[in-house]
C-alpha cells in the first residue's frame, strides 16, 4: 500500500527539501511523486541532459525509507522545442495554434514529439535504470484532459488521411460507399482529399466523425504505448502507471484501451474544483471511481486526493472538516489500495496558486495536515482486506463508439449518457450495491445483470454475447437508442429497431421522438405496476409489442396505445427495454425489482450512508457519511463526514 504525497521540490527552494521530506514522514507516507512535469530541469538545452537535481531528491528520499513514483515529463515540453518545432505544438479547430505556455500543448501526430519525447525518456530510464527504490514509472499526466486529446494541425490531417488509406486498403470507392458520400456530393477520387471535421456549413458526414473519432482516440493509446515499450525495452520489471483524469466517458479518447498498455491504473479524484458551489454527489464520486477500477478491472491508485479547496482561475468550495478524508475512505471503498495527496504544499508562483495542499504556502502545519495524517495511520490496518480485489454481480457496460455517436449527433438536447449511466447506478449505489463500469470488449457472463444505456452502435460479437447472456440466466436492460447504427455509424437498410434486438426484447419501435424536457410524458403502469405512475423525458420510443410483458404504456393523448417500458423472459434469463429516458424514482423502483428478481442482496441506509464490504479472506465493513450532519446506522453512531471501519469476523 502506497501513501503518499505529490512532491515538487523544483519550485521551491532546495534548503527545504529535508525540512519537507521529514514533515513527509511525520505526514505518515512511504512515497513520493515526482518529476511528470520537469522536461526543462532535465533538458535546459537540447541534448543536455542533467538529472543531478533529482538523483538529490531520490537520495534524501531513500535515507528516509521513502520510495518514489517517477514520472516522464512529456506533459509539458520545453520553450525551447516549440520554438524550434512550432508544428509540434497543436491547433484549435479555427486553425489557431495553442500557445507553449499551458500544458498539454503537443500534437499526439508530431513526429518530433516522438523524437525529443524518446530521447529524454531513453536517458531518464537509462539514468534510472537500476534505482530500487523507484517503484513505478507514471508516463506523461492527465492524458487528453482539457481538450487536448483534440487537434487540427497539418500533422493530425495527413495522419488521419494515412489512418483511413489503411482502413480501406487504399480502396477509395470502399470508403465512398461505406461513407455514402453520394449525399452532398462528397465522392472522394484520392484519400488526400478527405478533410478533417472542422467546422463547416451544416455538419460532416457522421460515418466520416466517428472515424475521426476513432483516430483521435488511436492517436493517444499510439503515444501511451510508445512511452510505455521504451520503459520496458530498458528497465527490466518496470511498473508502468498512467494518472487517468475525471470525465473520461466524455474523452475523444478510449481510456480502457490505454490501460491495456500500462501495468496500473491510477486515478486523479475531485470531488469537488473551482467554481462549483459544492462538491458532486456521493454516487457521482463513486461512478467515477468504478469507471476507473474498470477501465483493467482491477484495484487502482489514487494518485491525486484532494485535502484543501481546488481551482486555477477560480478557487473551489473548501472541504469541510473530515470531508476530504472521508472522501479518501470512499476511494478506497471502491478499489483503490494506494492513495496521494495532491499537493504536498500549496504553490506560490504558476498557475496551479490555488490548488491548496495538505500544506499551504506558509508552511504551517494545520487542520489538513492532521486529517492527512490521521487517515494515513488508520488505513493502513485494513491493508490486506483493501488489497483484494472486487467481486460485483452488475455491471454497467459502455461502449467508446456510442458515446463517440451521441457526441456527433446528441439527438436531444438533455441526452448525455453518462447522466443516463449514473442514474442507473445511482439505484444500486442507494442500496449499496456494488457495480462494475466497464467497457464492452469486457466479458460480462459472470454477472446476474449486466444494463447497457444508449449503446446506438450495434455490432455482431455484442450481439451474440447479449443472445448468450439472457439464455444461460442473465438479465440485461436496455434503453432507448438501442442498436440503431452500424459500426459505421449509419442506419441500416431494410432494418427494425432495435436492429438485430427484435427478437431478443419482443418488440419493435414503430416511431421515435425527442423531447426537451426530463418530464414531458406520463406513464401508466400495467401488470405487476397496475397503479404506478410514473413521468419520462428526454427521448422516447414508440413501442409495438410483440410478445414482450408491457410494464408501462404512455399516458398522453396520442400514443397511449404505444409501450414504453417492457420486459421479455428468453431461456433462463430476461431483457428489460426502457423506451425512454425514466425519471430518477421510478428508475430506482425498477432497479429494486431486478434486484430482487436476481437474488441480488440490498443494505439500505438512509440518504447519504454508504455502506460498502470490502476484503475475502479478512473482511471490514467500511460505514461513510457523506452528510453534515450525524446519522445512525444500525446500532453506530456517525458524525458529520464520518467514516467508521469494523472487522467482519
Amino acid at each position: 500500500m502506497w501513501l503518499g504525497v505529490d512532491y515538487y521540490p523544483e519550485q521551491w527552494h532546495q534548503e527545504l527539501i529535508d525540512q519537507d521530506l521529514d514533515t513527509i514522514v511525520e505526514l505518515g507516507c512511504n512515497v513520493i511523486r515526482i518529476a511528470e512535469f520537469s522536461w526543462h530541469l532535465m533538458e535546459k538545452r537540447e541534448g543536455e541532459y542533467d538529472f543531478s537535481f533529482f538523483d538529490q531528491v531520490i537520495e534524501k528520499a531513500k535515507k528516509r525509507h521513502l520510495k518514489v513514483i517517477m514520472g516522464t515529463p512529456t506533459a509539458t515540453i520545453p520553450a525551447w522545442l516549440a520554438k524550434k518545432y512550432p508544428d509540434l505544438i497543436s491547433e484549435f479547430e479555427d486553425g489557431q495554434k495553442r500557445s507553449f505556455g499551458g500544458r498539454h500543448v503537443y500534437c499526439f501526430n508530431s513526429p518530433h514529439l516522438y523524437e525529443y519525447a524518446g530521447k529524454i525518456i531513453k536517458k531518464l530510464a537509462e539514468h534510472y535504470k537500476d534505482e530500487e527504490s523507484i517503484v513505478a514509472w507514471q508516463i506523461d499526466n492527465e492524458i487528453g484532459h482539457e481538450g487536448s486529446d483534440v487537434c487540427y494541425c497539418e500533422n493530425c490531417q495527413r495522419k488521419f488521411q494515412e489512418y483511413l488509406a489503411a482502413k480501406f486498403d487504399g480502396d477509395i470507392d470502399r470508403l465512398n460507399e461505406t461513407y455514402g458520400t453520394t449525399f452532398w456530393s462528397q465522392e472522394y477520387n484520392d484519400f488526400s482529399e478527405i478533410p478533417t471535421p472542422m467546422a463547416t456549413i451544416t455538419t460532416h458526414n457522421p460515418a466520416l466523425r466517428l472515424d475521426w473519432e476513432r483516430f483521435r482516440s488511436q492517436s493517444i493509446i499510439d503515444f501511451m504505448d510508445f512511452q510505455s515499450r521504451l520503459l520496458k525495452e530498458i528497465i527490466p520489471g518496470v511498473v508502468v502507471m498512467h494518472d487517468f483524469p475525471g470525465g473520461g466517458l466524455a474523452k475523444h479518447v478510449d481510456y480502457s484501451k490505454v490501460a491495456k498498455v500500462i501495468d496500473q491504473v491510477a486515478y486523479n479524484n475531485y470531488p469537488v474544483w473551482g467554481g462549483q458551489k459544492e462538491p458532486i454527489k456521493p454516487h457521482e464520486i463513486g461512478f467515477g471511481l468504478d469507471y476507473i477500477r474498470g477501465l483493467k478491472g482491477e484495484n487502482f491508485w489514487i494518485t491525486e486526493a484532494i485535502m484543501g479547496a481546488q481551482g486555477h482561475d477560480v478557487t473551489g468550495f473548501l472541504p469541510r472538516p473530515n470531508q476530504a478524508k472521508m472522501w479518501s475512505y470512499q476511494s478506497m471503498a471502491h478499489g483503490a489500495d494506494s492513495l496521494m495527496y495532491f499537493r504536498y504544499r500549496g504553490a506560490t508562483k504558476g498557475a496551479e496558486q490555488f490548488c491548496y495542499g495538505v500544506i499551504d504556502a506558509d508552511n504551517v502545519k494545520r487542520r489538513k495536515f492532521y486529517e492527512s495524517q490521521s487517515f494515513f495511520k488508520d488505513i493502513v490496518h485494513y491493508q490486506k482486506a483493501l488489497s483484494a480485489p472486487i467481486t460485483n454481480e452488475v455491471a454497467i457496460v459502455y461502449d467508446y463508439d456510442s458515446l463517440a455517436s451521441f457526441r456527433i449527433q446528441r439527438q436531444s438536447i438533455l441526452l448525455d449518457p453518462s447522466n443516463e449511466m449514473q442514474k442507473f447506478y445511482k439505484a444500486f449505489y442507494d442500496q449499496n450495491v456494488g457495480v462494475d463500469v466497464i467497457p464492452e470488449d469486457r466479458d460480462f457472463s459472470s454477472y446476474k445483470v449486466v444494463i447497457l444505456p444508449q449503446m446506438i452502435i450495434t455490432k455482431p460479437d455484442m450481439e451474440e454475447r447479449i443472445q448468450s447472456f439472457v439464455e444461460n440466466g442473465g438479465t440485461v436492460v436496455l434503453t432507448y437508442r438501442h442498436a440503431v447504427k452500424d459500426a459505421d455509424n449509419n442506419i441500416p437498410f431494410g432494418e427494425t429497431l432495435p436492429v438485430h434486438y427484435t427478437k431478443l426484447t419482443g418488440l419493435t419501435v414503430e416511431e421515435t421522438e425527442s423531447l426537451q424536457e426530463y418530464k414531458a410524458f406520463p406513464l401508466i403502469g400495467q401488470g405487476i405496476y397496475t397503479g404506478v405512475k410514473a413521468t419520462g423525458g428526454i427521448f422516447r420510443d414508440m413501442i409495438q409489442v410483440q410478445d414482450a410483458e408491457v410494464l408501462f404504456t404512455y399516458g398522453d393523448q396520442f400514443y397511449k396505445d404505444f409501450a414504453a417500458i417492457t420486459r421479455k423472459q428468453t431461456g433462463k434469463g430476461m431483457t428489460y427495454y426502457i423506451g425512454c429516458g425514466l425519471d430518477e424514482m421510478m428508475t430506482a423502483r425498477l432497479m429494486e425489482q431486478i434486484m430482487t428478481e436476481t437474488d441480488i442482496t440490498m443494505h439500505p441506509s438512509d440518504d447519504g450512508v454508504e455502506i460498502v464490504v470490502r476484503g475475502q479472506d479478512e473482511k471490514i465493513m467500511m460505514m461513510i457519511n457523506h452528510n453534515a450532519y450525524e446519522v445512525q446506522y444500525k446500532d453506530v453512531t456517525l458524525a458529520p463526514f464520518e467514516v467508521k471501519i469494523t472487522v467482519i469476523e
